[in-house]
């Protein structure tokens, strides 16, 4: 169905392999329509996490691809960015958490890739960088706006300005991954943080990510009311009276996300 995507399905959970070994899974137009559509069919009533990593043990993605960046005017570039930042901006809204394993390099496009996700957990031998400015450009998948958010404005600067890149370890340090593990064990981390998540109530889980993401640049005094909101909703769910009433009755719920 996809040229350069993997999927499959464990259960509740998807996995989305960027498959483009030649490029190290660099990303073009064509992998990032094909990501575009998939991510438009992403039934999240059958689904309650998606993973996204890529194919080898190299790289999670090296970044855009510079062949097809390398003749683009400024028009051309702003579309490419936006084709890029929209994309992204679909992983970060879409209503189940989506977790990064990063496997290898993910620098430029795919350390901002790695940034729309909910969570990231890398392998020991990954690769973050933001190497744009060293090409004579800046970050255009909306990295300088997720970067400042997550390491902070100054740590964002440095990493930018510098085009330096940096290893897991200092990457978990700094914040902008979660978790480091060693490579063999990427997959089974992550698919093990997947299924924790799973086990919770879905629209719980979707409500919570909304808040986070939509209050970040809120005043303190809407974000709170966004939240009541949002946690009042909660209430008219079936899953909140069977958690609650399988907690009060020492039983176990499977949430059914209705």
């Amino acid at each position: 169905m996809y040229e350069h995507l993997k999927i499959e399905e464990r259960d509740m959970v998807a996995i989305m392999t960027i498959s483009a070994p030649k490029s190290l899974n660099a990303l073009n137009s064509t992998i990032l329509k094909e990501i575009g559509e998939y991510l438009d069919e992403f039934d999240t009533h059958r689904f309650r996490c998606l993973i996204i990593t890529g194919d080898g043990e190299k790289s999670f993605v090296a970044g855009a691809d510079i062949s097809e960046m390398a003749t683009l005017g400024p028009q051309q570039g702003e579309y490419f960015g936006k084709c890029g930042a929209n994309v992204f901006r679909q992983i970060e809204t879409l209503p189940c958490p989506v977790i990064a394993a990063v496997n290898g390099f993910a620098l430029g496009g795919g350390c901002e890739l790695a940034m729309a996700c909910d969570i990231r957990i890398c392998s020991d031998n990954a690769r973050f960088g933001q190497p744009e400015v060293g090409l004579g450009i800046i970050p255009g998948f909306s990295g300088t706006v997720r970067l400042a958010r997550l390491v902070g404005m100054g740590m964002a600067k440095q990493l930018i300005f510098t085009s330096k890149n940096i290893k897991a370890d200092e990457a978990l340090r700094i914040g902008l991954v979660n978790a480091v593990v060693p490579q063999a064990e990427l997959m089974e981390r992550a698919l093990e943080l997947a299924n924790q998540i799973s086990a919770n109530a879905p629209l719980a889980v979707s409500a919570a990510k909304l808040c986070i993401n939509t209050e970040y640049d809120m005043e303190a005094e809407d974000a709170i009311a966004f939240e009541n909101q949002a946690f009042g909703m909660c209430f008219s769910t079936e899953d909140q009276k069977n958690g609650m009433q399988t907690f009060l009755t020492k039983g176990k719920c499977e949430f059914q996300g209705r």
